[in-house]
């Protein structure tokens, strides 16, 4: 998960911690915990891609799609999936949802469909979502919606199987 030795447990544990506080920070003081992964950021190599990401985390999470996304591309260009596959994905989602904030929805769409193929986690799901959004926001409401009740079905009490193939049948009627 880390960058071997260069990036330990420890700090890894600390951002943990810092984003546990996220939501003791309203609005009007977004910028103290901005500087609060800054910080936690300063500590690490400067070529690293944890720090982009991380920093790109705090700004899209408070409301700053656009100081998001170069941060964003810049943790995915550094080799982010390659230090953390996990944070790879959460960066790509994330990415794909600040493009779409920001009327880019069709490069969400690309850096997303790849994703669908991708080895299975507990992001597809959130895979799912973002990219039914991007969709969405470009007119393509049934692809995102197939995608949204696909997903949705693995997770019934029942009627698993029908809502999976409704979900196919909205993008592929011969199915």
């Amino acid at each position: 998960m880390c960058e071997g030795a260069r990036v330990n447990e420890n700090w890894e544990h600390r951002v943990t911690a810092a984003w546990a506080t996220f939501d003791d920070y309203p609005e009007e003081r977004a910028h103290e915990f901005r500087a609060l992964i800054d910080a936690l950021v300063a500590e690490l190599p400067e070529d690293s891609p944890l720090g982009p990401f991380e920093q790109a985390c705090a700004w899209d999470s408070t409301g700053h799609s656009d100081k998001a996304v170069p941060l964003y591309r810049e943790a995915l260009a550094r080799g982010l999936s390659e230090v953390s596959r996990y944070k790879g994905r959460r960066a790509k989602i994330q990415l794909a949802s600040s493009l779409r904030n920001l009327g880019e929805a069709e490069e969400g769409v690309r850096l997303l469909t790849p994703e669908l193929l991708a080895p299975s986690d507990e992001l597809d799901d959130a895979v799912r979502a973002a990219l039914a959004l991007c969709l969405s926001s470009l007119g393509r409401d049934r692809e995102g919606l197939s995608l949204v009740l696909g997903a949705l079905a693995a997770h019934l009490p029942r009627y698993q199987r029908s809502m999976a193939n409704y979900a196919r049948a909205l993008v592929d009627p011969e199915d």
